[in-house]
């Protein structure tokens, strides 16, 4: 047994609230959360020295102005056990940053659209070696370019929807490549509001970057997965999230737009701006179009972390799960764009992260958001993380990002 499990089971998973605020505890009772609930415990093996040390690095944060406000919450089905927040909502506001606050949490829409996606492979609607054109027909004829000289020829292997969702599609995203011939195409050709399944029919038309199967990059993969999700299921991906997600666990503050009467609780960058998520768009991005609350997300870690099932409720196979979470980033896949290269690897949806110094050992799963939040779940440890701030540019070297969170959790754990 790792160090971390032992005092997790030492623990006995009696788990207490260290709230951040008198505003935590002034709308705790009026929250119908029982996963965030105050139980006396010993913190995952994290002591109340150590729980102020991480809330003075993640004020540090704030005091230097590289973001309004932050939340780092730990926990897992039994309570949460660490809950810290800093900062309001935006700069010069005088909300602060609580479980109710909405991120737009950008590219962690990709698990929930990943799961989403093996609820239909279990259903029959989908399978992961389906070519992608069986849905969107425009990648039928699909070609690949060729990085150095620009030429484009007919693709040799055939786009499945298991590509989708390892990131091994060959479709990229113009922030991510922005030097190179196809990402310079996307800028240029894929703007404008449209609908997921316009997105992926212009995707189908342009080549790929490489052949499907032989390498991880970033992109637009998981946004032509949503419009897949939506002709298999005959449904808007607003719709079929609700149905089979949001509603099942409870989600009801999370959606692809925040109602005007809910903008005070929007969080705001300080540098930069963010796009307004309280204007409907036609294009549902199932790449990272979410907005959610951290006490939402606690419910869609705590159903991965329970195996699939979510205070009684099925969501998702447990063997499925397992599937998710098995290695995808074979040998034979180049790992030159990996963001991570040789640490860790990719399931159907999720980051893969060692939680030891063996590669081939236990590991998390989660993903992150480029406006800074974090979750991912460590089922060997039984506990899940959530970190929630808003920040888009801005000067380098906080002293606390998604990054620092991670790292200062699993080392209060070990010591």
């Amino acid at each position: 047994m790792n160090p971390i499990h032992r005092q997790l089971r030492l623990a006995a998973i009696a788990l207490t609230v260290s709230l951040a605020s008198s505003a935590w505890a002034a709308d705790h009772d009026a929250v119908n959360l029982t996963s965030i609930k105050p139980i006396h415990s010993t913190n995952f093996g994290i002591d109340q020295t150590e729980i102020e040390s991480i809330k003075a690095k993640m004020q540090a944060a704030v005091d230097g102005d590289y973001i309004a406000g932050a939340l780092l919450l730990v926990g897992n089905a039994e309570g949460i056990g660490m809950l810290e927040s800093v900062g309001y909502r935006a700069k010069g506001d005088a909300t602060p940053i609580n479980k109710d606050t909405i991120f737009r949490i950008y590219s962690m829409t990709k698990p929930i659209i990943s799961v989403a996606a093996m609820m239909l492979v279990e259903e029959g609607k989908l399978a992961l070696n389906d070519p992608v054109s069986k849905y969107i027909p425009e990648f039928a004829n699909l070609q690949v370019i060729n990085q150095e000289s620009g030429a484009v020829s007919a693709a040799k292997n055939v786009m499945t929807i298991q590509h989708l969702l390892t990131q091994e599609s060959g479709l990229i995203q113009a922030i991510f490549s922005p030097d190179t011939a196809l990402g310079k195409r996307y800028a240029a050709e894929l703007g404008g509001d449209m609908t997921a399944r316009e997105l992926a029919g212009r995707l189908g038309k342009m080549p790929v970057f490489f052949e499907p199967g032989t390498a991880w990059h970033y992109g637009h993969s998981t946004d032509v997965l949503g419009a897949v999700l939506e002709v298999a299921a005959g449904q808007t991906l607003d719709v079929l999230l609700k149905e089979r997600i949001f509603d099942p666990l409870g989600m009801d503050e999370t959606s692809f737009w925040v109602p005007k009467s809910k903008a005070n609780r929007v969080a705001e960058p300080i540098h930069g701006e963010m796009t307004d998520n309280t204007i409907p768009r036609k294009l549902l991005s199932g790449g990272g179009g979410l907005n959610s609350t951290t006490e939402d997300y606690v419910r869609f870690a705590e159903m991965l972390l329970n195996g699939g099932i979510y205070r009684g409720n099925r969501i998702i196979k447990e063997s499925t799960l397992d599937k998710m979470t098995e290695h995808y980033i074979t040998d034979d896949v180049s790992r030159e764009f990996f963001f991570y290269r040789n640490t860790g690897n990719w399931g159907l949806g999720f980051h893969l992260q060692p939680t030891t110094g063996d590669a081939n050992g236990p590991h998390n799963f989660g993903w992150r958001g480029i406006g800074g939040t974090l979750f991912l779940v460590d089922r060997e440890n039984d506990f899940f993380m959530i970190y929630m701030e808003q920040k888009r540019g801005g000067p380098r070297g906080a002293p606390f990002d998604n990054n620092v969170a991670q790292q200062v959790v699993y080392e209060a754990m070990r010591n």
